[in-house]
């Protein structure tokens, strides 16, 4: 059992009444966090209910309430006492805000339940249970939750933390981060051992994706355009969203791409980083800029269409995105400083990073008023410089 970063948050949370809602994208660990929730309660009275499974769906499409707690006394559930419910993937029936609420409202019951859509978990779950939930949202594995699933993490090696580029470390991590990279921070494919294990399963997790979240949440019939259009931003991840030219290549209505990239976004498989801006009339470009939440399955998307540095920038995003609120900053000059952090950090990202680029970073940063900067790095140069962050040390 390997325990994940979020895991405190969520014990610490179960000592309250409010609803625990666990949302995220298929198979970063949801179900799992649940069961590790259910297995350090200190009673029996728990029961676990998965939406995926047809009966349990059946149930909640009830209309009489107490009818289904007749049905969940008889799986073993006590209302009379405290106890917790759980239930996985809750976006699969309509019903169950309603019946969580009255439940809520009714009985000495605490639920934690997940779900793999936010726009769901955020609005409409949000808005029959104002006041009586909150969300966590899980992500893949994190590069340190990557090296304690590969079991090597040690907690000195907390001290490398967003500090610069250490040659030691450097050299004793660089081929796991080379992996992270390559097959991203699944948990499944960071415990498979084979390369092509390793591939099959993100080829079966992206399957499972559209098959599953998209399809039973999208409210419109789904073709092959929208795995079409994934392939297409897969290409472009690290770039400027551009419906029209989307359209243009790949036949698809603007429109109906417009609301494809807000559902992908919506269902975590993919990032919107907006502009950061000082003067919005006069020097940024509203257009956002737009990352996949896995390199794994960036890499299994886009194939040999993307390059090495738009797959190192796409795990900075990936990194970054944990930390705080990011954006990018680009001037109508084409200047541009690759992301910036929280509004006070400026980031450049280049694979074999030199002093020049740190220059340019540091100009750039001072003329938009950030004294902070991070030029961050995947190889050292051949020159020696080490004045840079490797991204290996981004947690």
């Amino acid at each position: 059992m390997f325990l994940r970063d979020i895991y405190p948050a969520l014990e610490a949370h179960m000592q309250k009444k409010q609803v625990t809602v666990i949302t995220g994208m298929r198979r970063v660990g949801k179900s799992t966090a649940v069961k590790h929730l259910l297995r350090n309660i200190g009673h029996d009275n728990v029961l676990y209910l998965d939406c995926e499974r047809v009966e349990v769906r059946m149930l909640f499409a009830r209309s009489h309430y107490e009818e289904i707690r007749s049905e969940l006394e008889l799986m073993g559930f006590d209302f009379a006492v405290a106890g917790v419910i759980a239930i996985d993937e809750i976006q699969l029936s309509e019903n169950l805000p309603s019946i969580i609420k009255y439940f809520y409202d009714t009985y000495s019951t605490k639920f934690v339940v997940t779900g793999s859509s936010s726009y769901y978990m955020k609005n409409r779950f949000s808005e029959s249970l104002a006041g009586r939930k909150r969300i966590f949202e899980m992500y893949p594995l994190s590069f340190k939750e990557f090296l304690v699933f590969k079991e090597i993490w040690k907690n000195t090696f907390g001290r490398y933390a967003q500090k610069t580029f250490k040659k030691s470390w450097y050299n004793q991590m660089k081929h796991w981060y080379e992996e992270y990279l390559a097959y991203g921070g699944f948990p499944e494919v960071v415990l498979e051992v084979k390369v092509e294990d390793k591939k099959e399963m993100l080829s079966d997790i992206i399957n499972s994706y559209i098959e599953l979240d998209v399809k039973l949440l999208a409210d419109y019939s789904l073709s092959e355009d929208l795995y079409k259009l994934i392939k297409l931003l897969a290409a472009r991840a690290g770039n400027k969203v551009d419906n029209s030219k989307l359209s243009s290549v790949s036949g698809i209505n603007r429109q109906k791409i417009a609301s494809y990239i807000q559902l992908l976004e919506q269902t975590y498989l993919i990032y919107q980083i907006a502009p950061f801006t000082r003067n919005v009339d006069k020097e940024i470009s509203h257009q956002k800029k737009l990352y996949f939440a896995d390199t794994g399955l960036l890499q299994a998307l886009a194939g040999n269409t993307l390059s090495s540095g738009q797959l190192f920038e796409n795990a900075v995003a990936v990194q970054l995105y944990t930390l705080g609120e990011l954006n990018y900053y680009q001037r109508k000059s084409g200047q541009e400083i690759d992301f910036i952090l929280d509004g006070q950090i400026a980031i450049e990202v280049k694979e074999t990073p030199v002093l020049q680029d740190k220059k340019t970073l540091q100009q750039r940063a001072a003329s938009i008023d950030l004294q902070a900067d991070w030029l961050v790095g995947l190889h050292p140069s051949a020159g020696g410089f080490e004045d840079f962050m490797w991204g290996g040390a981004l947690f």
